[in-house]
């Protein structure tokens, strides 16, 4: 049976845009104006990746990590908003049901992590997780795929990456996992086919609905 590979930020939670707003005014804090727009096509990147892909390596290597601390704070002030999107714990019942292995896959920060768990109510229901302890480098590396992969004692061929960003798609693809995009995170289906999904799906809901025949199947 295939081992399911969940993305948690912008596919089983509505976060990505709140993201982008923290990584916005954490940016304008230490005098970098980034249009929001710019920063959206990021999220999906982990910090270590983000601030030198948006504002270069030197501004990183000044300021970087003042900035990944602001974001943590400004996120931290915005997670209460968060929400699971609709579908989202349904999917891993309907995965477990079908006695796939399953793990949520994230380079959050643990605290951020315990929250999306609590918020889906997935502790008792998937077989592990990751968070950012796990990973050296995030995506599009595929370090997160790879430590998912070694949770599940499975082999890439049998394993599948569900996510919503060219990020998710890039990762799997690097760690020769095939992966199935949804529309969640505000990547358009062009672009995530562009970036390896051999599907996407508008929604969670939608993809739920071809389980069986395009995602879950080796």
């Amino acid at each position: 049976m295939a081992t399911a590979i969940l993305d948690i930020d912008g596919t089983l939670v509505d976060t990505n845009y709140h993201h982008a707003v923290a990584w916005y005014r954490a940016f304008r804090a230490h005098g970098f104006v980034i249009p929001l727009w710019q920063i959206h096509r990021h999220i999906g990147m982990g910090g270590d990746q983000l601030v030198t892909a948006l504002a270069g390596e030197g501004f990183d290597r000044e300021h970087g990590d003042e900035v990944r601390a602001a974001e943590k704070i400004l996120y931290t002030q915005l997670i209460d908003e968060v929400q699971p999107l609709t579908g989202a714990r349904a999917l891993i019942e309907d995965l477990k049901g079908g006695g796939h292995t399953v793990i949520l896959a994230s380079s959050a920060k643990p605290e951020e992590l315990e929250h999306y768990l609590t918020l889906l109510d997935a502790r008792s229901l998937v077989d592990d997780w990751t968070d950012s302890g796990d990973v050296e480098q995030t995506k599009p590396e595929p370090d997160l795929v790879l430590a998912a992969l070694e949770k599940a004692d499975a082999d890439a061929k049998d394993a599948v990456m569900i996510g919503d960003s060219t990020w998710d798609c890039e990762a799997a693809k690097r760690a020769k996992v095939r992966s199935i995009g949804v529309l969640t995170g505000g990547f358009s289906e062009t672009e995530l086919l562009d970036a390896g999904a051999e599907k996407v799906f508008t929604s969670v809901e939608e993809l739920r609905k071809h389980l069986d025949v395009d995602v879950v199947r080796v």
